[in-house]
């Protein structure tokens, strides 16, 4: 089950909002998440409290307000490839969208299978 936050500075629009989360989602299902696993979250903060390097480590292009930090939070097990599958398909289909791809960073983290409940109290992993 793959938890998707992504951080963005205020304002976005629903549109630039659902246009990153419907990216990652696909992403996901393309590497084998099953499509109902849809779980996704945003974060809109002010500039003041979000701050980033608008052009580390070695950008071809600056960051600039439309930066997305995109965070998939997922159970262990995916190899380097599946990830760099996974980021490619973000990045091509937010390309098509109008991105930059250099305004758009991923960050994968990884947690055991046990410590997903996913509701009702039940650990279905263990």
């Amino acid at each position: 089950m793959p938890l998707v936050t992504i951080t963005v500075r205020k304002p976005k629009t629903a549109a630039f909002k659902s246009a990153v989360f419907n990216a990652v989602h696909e992403a996901l299902v393309a590497a084998g998440v099953p499509a109902t696993d849809r779980f996704q979250r945003a974060l809109e903060l002010d500039e003041e409290d979000f701050r980033f390097d608008p052009s580390y480590p070695d950008l071809k292009s600056e960051r600039n307000a439309d930066f997305v930090l995109v965070e998939v939070l997922f159970s262990v097990g995916r190899s380097v490839k599946i990830k760099k599958k996974i980021v490619h398909d973000i990045l091509a289909t937010l390309s098509r969208e109008g991105f930059d791809p250099e305004n758009v960073m991923i960050c994968f983290k990884e947690t055991a299978w046990e410590n997903w409940v996913f509701g009702g109290g039940r650990f279905i992993h263990t």
